[in-house]
Order: C-alpha cells, then sequence, then structure tokens
C-alpha cells in the first residue's frame, strides 16, 4: 500500500497529454477550422460516451486493436467495457439505432477523443482526438470524390499547398481479386499476404520479397509484378482480370477523373494503400506528407458499405475518414503555420489602491458587456508588480485606478508594448480599447 505521506508525481499519466492555456488555444483553433471546412460541406456533429460494449470492437474493428490496443476492463456489473479506440463503430451503432428516422444521405461528423494502448512516439499518444467525417446512403464514387474534396480543403486550410502533400488511393475490390481470384489464395493465406502489403513500405524490399515467397513459392514473382506496378495503368496491364475487374477499374478511373475535374491532381494510385481496419470494402485512401521531416501518412479512411451488418441492419452504403488531432498539430509545427498565441484578454485593471476596488468592478463589468475580456488585479501586489503580471500573462493593455480616477472619472489606456497612454473615460473606453 502507497504511503499516504508520500508525494504523487506531477507527471500525467504516459501517452497522455495536459493542456494548459496555450496548448488549448492551438487544440480550439484546430478544432474550428476543422469545423468550419466540414460544415461547409453540410455535415452535422454528433458525439457519444467514451464507453462501448467491447463486443462492438471485437466484431469488426481487427484483431491487433481489439488484443493489443483497447482499454479494455470488467464493471461492476461483470459487463465488458472499452474505452473507444475508434470512432466509426459507434457510428454505425447510432445509425443503425435510428435508421428509418434519418433520412439519406446523412453527412455526420465528430471530434472524439479515443484511447489506444499504444507505444507513445511522434504523431502517436495514448489518448488523442480525431476528426471523424462520414457520408451514409450514396453507393457511387461521389461519395468518395465529396470526402477527399473534404480532406483536401482541410489540409490546404492547415497552411499546406498541393506540392506538400499527396493522396494516395487503392481499392479493397482490387486488392480482394488479387488474392482471391488471381492467386486463389485461402484465407489464412490471403490474411498474412494482405498484412504484409500494409507494411510493404515500411519494411525492406528484399525482406518483403521473402516474405511473399514463403507464402506464394510457386507464384510470387507474378504477385511481385503486380503489387510493385509503378502506377494505376501499369497495374491493368499487369493484371489479367477479365470482366470480373473491369467495373472496379473503371470506377477507379472514374474517381481520378472526378478530383481532377474539381482541381485535385496530386492524386495517385498506390495498390498498397490497405488501410488496417477490416471493414473497409471499396476505395481506401491516405494523405501523405511529402516533407522529409515528417514523411508518412498523416491520415485516412475509406468505403465500409457492410458495417451495419452486425446490427442486424439493412446495408447502408458509407464512406468516411479520420484525422488525428497530434498529426495536425505536427504538420504545423513543420510547415510553420501554428498560430500565435493570444488569450484575448485585452485589458487588465490595475488598483493603485483598495479604495477604488467597487469602481473598478463596475468598470470591468461595463467592459465584459460590451464583448470584451478583461480581468481586474485582485492582489495586494505593487502596482508595478501588477503591470508587469499582465505584461507576463500576455495582456496587451493595463488602466491603473486610484482614488483620483474614481473622483474624476477619467483614466488612461497604457499600451504595454510601446507604453503609449491615452486618456479616456467611460464613453470613449470601449471605443479605445476595441
Amino acid at each position: 500500500m502507497k504511503d499516504k505521506n508520500s508525494k504523487l508525481s506531477t507527471e500525467a499519466y504516459r501517452g497522455v497529454r495536459d493542456f494548459f492555456p496555450a496548448d488549448m488555444f492551438i487544440q480550439n483553433y484546430i478544432f474550428s477550422t476543422l469545423k468550419k471546412i466540414v460544415e461547409g460541406y453540410g455535415y452535422l456533429e454528433y458525439n457519444a460516451s467514451v464507453l462501448e460494449p467491447a463486443d462492438l470492437y471485437k466484431q469488426k474493428s481487427g484483431d491487433e486493436i481489439v488484443n493489443e490496443q483497447t482499454y479494455t476492463f470488467k464493471d461492476r456489473g461483470d459487463r465488458e467495457v472499452t474505452l473507444r479506440p475508434e470512432m466509426t463503430p459507434t457510428l454505425a451503432r447510432m445509425i443503425s439505432a435510428k435508421r428509418r428516422e434519418l433520412p439519406l444521405p446523412i453527412r455526420w461528423y465528430s471530434i472524439p477523443n479515443l484511447f489506444r494502448y499504444e507505444n507513445p512516439q511522434r504523431g502517436r499518444v495514448r489518448e488523442h482526438w480525431q476528426l471523424n467525417v462520414d457520408i451514409f446512403g450514396v453507393k457511387t464514387i461521389e461519395a468518395e470524390t465529396e470526402v477527399i474534396s473534404v480532406a483536401s480543403d482541410i489540409m490546404h486550410a492547415f497552411g499546406l499547398k498541393d506540392t506538400d502533400f499527396e493522396i494516395r488511393l487503392n481499392s479493397r475490390k482490387v486488392i480482394n481479386f488479387i488474392l482471391n481470384e488471381a492467386f486463389g489464395l485461402n484465407a489464412d493465406e490471403a490474411y498474412r499476404v494482405a498484412k504484409l502489403i500494409d507494411r510493404k513500405n515500411k519494411m525492406p524490399a528484399e525482406e518483403f520479397t521473402a516474405e511473399i515467397n514463403k507464402i506464394m513459392p510457386d507464384a510470387g514473382n507474378d504477385f511481385l509484378t503486380i503489387i510493385n506496378s509503378k502506377n494505376f495503368s501499369d497495374l491493368t496491364e499487369n493484371l489479367k482480370g477479365g470482366e470480373a475487374l473491369k467495373p472496379v477499374l473503371a470506377e477507379i478511373s472514374d474517381l481520378l477523373g472526378n478530383l481532377e475535374k474539381l482541381g485535385i491532381t496530386n492524386v495517385i494510385f498506390d495498390q498498397t494503400i490497405m488501410r488496417g481496419f477490416d471493414y473497409y470494402t471499396g476505395i481506401v485512401f491516405e494523405v501523405y506528407d511529402k516533407n522529409p521531416q515528417n514523411k508518412r501518412a498523416v491520415f485516412g479512411g475509406g468505403r465500409y458499405d457492410d458495417l451495419l451488418d452486425i446490427f442486424g441492419s439493412e446495408k447502408i452504403h458509407a464512406v468516411g475518414f479520420g484525422m488525428g488531432d497530434v498529426v495536425l498539430r505536427d504538420l504545423m509545427e513543420t510547415y510553420g503555420t501554428l498560430p500565435a498565441y493570444d488569450s484575448g484578454i485585452r485589458v487588465a485593471i490595475c488598483l493603485a489602491d483598495k479604495s477604488a476596488l467597487d469602481f473598478a468592478r463596475d468598470l470591468a463589468q461595463k467592459i465584459r458587456e460590451a464583448g470584451l475580456k478583461v480581468i481586474l488585479d485582485l492582489t495586494d501586489k505593487k502596482l508595478g508588480d501588477q503591470i508587469k503580471a499582465a505584461d507576463k500573462a500576455g495582456v496587451p493593455n493595463v488602466i491603473c485606478l486610484g482614488q483620483n480616477e474614481v473622483e474624476t472619472g477619467k483614466f488612461k489606456i497604457k499600451k504595454l508594448s510601446t507604453g503609449l497612454e491615452t486618456e479616456v473615460d467611460e464613453a470613449t473606453l470601449v471605443k479605445n480599447l476595441k
């Protein structure tokens, strides 16, 4: 048992973050920017509890997330509960519960906090917030077109140019055809190869080749020719799919054409893009930062038409993506687009003597009623120390009040950055502060 007299650590739990005011300023900037973009496309905000039944993730999220990355525990009723590691299963549950009441298409978004037991590193922590953007009820690639357009607009809103990032897309239908039809792999072999494809760009080429040849000793070279295709045209030449694959390839071609018409030309086809979740059924995509300091996929998503099956609901076509706040902050740091901290407090009222306190309170309230933020120094510090404290807090202006100011109703606004003083009365105070 821990000694009650021992001192507790001031460190946060490993892998989570404390948000001091300057951090909250950036977090709120990120959230408000995201909301402005997605709401411009007509997406509506939703949310839910961080607690979900563990079975929700065992059904569709994938073994790695469920077995290695979730915070799962038994509650007092002996029910297995999980702190949500992702939002899409929760969204599917909510849509399924209200299916008959919701007109299609459904455009929803959320910025929930998520929990995963991961090894903390750059871009990955154990608790983060993630924008989720999803559209339900659109069968065609018009849904992918819109969602990828939203993603592109978000990157621009955070200061990146088209030359700074690229959008890489693939189709699970193509991969499924390659594994199941072209090479006739059984379920276990297909699963192992799919996992290798997902890790392909993170491992040496020789290791990837060796692992493929272990699983496919007679067809490894043919498979490698296909999976190493340089672009979409190269893939279609290498992959002889016959009639079965034509609609899938046409779908990809149409999506690329749609995006180009929207001016989104930094898109490439990449047959190695898998996305980790098992519930994707069609187009998948990732947004990739090309900066050498941060060269990596920063977020992604795709089509998941079958997720509502686990609730016994009829199929609803769906496309969506998730984007984490940690990666967004890393991007802004990399590209020098972090906003300068501003508390928003426009003035501090300092007291030369306590006799002016009631007058100062009334004055502060009038400033607030005009829509401005103001702080009133309530300490017993000397006047000079009060002014220094306001300056350290980043407040741009101070008003110092004593008995003379109370009697005359006139006082001076001092701009701390220049030392310039402007004499005002209550009638002209707010105008001068604004």
